[in-house]
């Protein structure tokens, strides 16, 4: 069978199993995300053993620090997965919630009801988390696909996704997983139109291009995570610097970690040495403006091209700012849209921070690692949208979902 031909062939069988589990009982699919988890478990040895084969070729092929970093399975990310996964079981089934009833002079009620999407296509450079789950919880049938450099251990945790749904009954066929590593098999599935009704990328800025420019099907985005932080005249300097150490290197190579450090003049000669000295002992370079160098000389001076830069890595750009307006006016220009912070303790400050900056979030005295569908109550997500159609920010449940409208009459006609 060709590349092409395998593919639809998964699509297809989505495609036909998607109203079926659409139709199952939020209890089946409840037991199948429990059985998930506990397949995870009871396989985390051999699970783990094939990651460290797809680690020893990704390192053997070069790949940055923040791809091996996301491409890393250990006991404790498999214990997230799972936990996630029973996470997911324990919140409301979004499917039949009545979003909007109304009634119309002529009697007409009118009800807006959550229905699934129907079928999700996720295309990803690494490894699948718990995506899967979020589909099965909110009555999508998906299609996998993993990057090369995942194979081994993607095979085993889709053959134990694929298993758990099989064993409580619920539709076996509405997880499909295409294993071959060929980037003609993601071509091929963003053709498939006729039966997938969303593609959902996950991986590097030019792989989500790749996919925006060539999907016949709508997809939402997960773009490049340029973040940034400013530090208000009025912050919390100590505030400031554990947000920003927190931001910046709990995990560099995400996208809500902070790539630029925005700093107000009035605020930089107390809070830059502090910050530098914490950033420091954790590794991070800086790179800054002459400004910021003057205040840190150790520094080092950053280019044209630093403002933006996704690093990924331990390495932050640092800017001093004249003021709230300079800040702005900084983010809009370099910014992608994913997540922004101000530090202050001036509310008016912070109010016209979370009013002016556009972005799917924005915070105010918080890290932007926090802006995360789990952090959010939201359970897991399946990656933080920079789309605004249909669904801004980190994508749950509810975001796998569209409505549709109920209207209940008693004989009704239109004059």
């Amino acid at each position: 069978m060709d590349i092409r031909a395998l593919v639809e062939a998964k699509a297809r069988a989505a495609c036909g199993a998607k109203t079926a589990l659409a139709l199952t009982p939020t209890r089946l699919r409840n037991e199948a995300l429990l059985q998930m988890g506990r397949g995870l478990e009871e396989k985390a040895r051999p699970i783990l053993e094939a990651n460290r084969a797809d680690l020893d070729r990704a390192r053997a092929r070069g790949h940055p620090r923040a791809f091996l970093d996301r491409l890393t399975l250990t006991d404790g990310r498999i214990e997230e997965m799972a936990q996630a996964l029973r996470q997911i079981a324990a919140l409301p089934d979004p499917i039949g919630e009545t979003v909007d009833v109304w009634r119309r002079p002529n009697g007409l009620e009118i009800s807006r009801v959550r229905v699934p999407l129907g079928v999700i296509g996720f295309v990803y450079e690494s490894r699948p988390n718990v995506t899967a789950g979020l589909c099965l919880k909110s009555g999508n049938a998906v299609v996998l696909r993993g990057g090369s450099e995942a194979t081994e251990s993607n095979a085993l945790i889709a053959a134990v996704l694929a298993k758990s749904i099989e064993k409580v009954g619920a539709p076996a066929d509405a997880i499909q997983f295409i294993e071959n590593p060929d980037r003609a098999a993601v071509l091929a599935l963003l053709e498939m139109d006729r039966y997938l009704d969303l593609i959902i990328p996950r991986g590097g800025e030019a792989f989500v291009r790749l996919v925006a420019e060539r999907a016949r099907v709508p997809v939402l985005k997960h773009d490049k995570g340029l973040v940034h932080i400013y530090v208000d005249a009025a912050a919390d300097v100590a505030m400031a610097v554990e947000l920003t150490d927190n931001a910046k290197t709990q995990r560099p190579g995400v996208c809500n970690a902070v790539e630029t450090l925005l700093v107000h003049r009035d605020i930089a000669a107390e809070f830059l040495p502090a910050v530098a000295a914490r950033l420091g002992a954790a590794g991070v370079e800086l790179r800054g403006c002459p400004r910021t160098r003057a205040l840190v000389p150790s520094a080092r001076s950053a280019r044209d091209e630093d403002w933006d830069t996704e690093y990924l890595d331990l390495i932050l750009a640092v800017k001093v700012v004249d003021d709230l307006d300079e800040a702005i006016r900084h983010i809009r220009r370099h910014g992608s849209g994913l997540a922004e912070a101000i530090v202050t303790k001036d509310l008016r400050q912070a109010r016209r921070f979370t009013r002016e900056v556009d972005a799917a979030a924005v915070l105010v005295n918080a890290s932007t690692r926090l802006v995360d569908g789990n952090q959010f109550g939201m359970g897991a997500e399946m990656g933080i949208s920079t789309s605004r159609l249909h669904a801004r920010g980190p994508v749950g449940l509810e975001e796998l979902t569209t409505t549709k409208f109920v209207v209940q009459g008693d004989g009704q006609v239109r004059e």
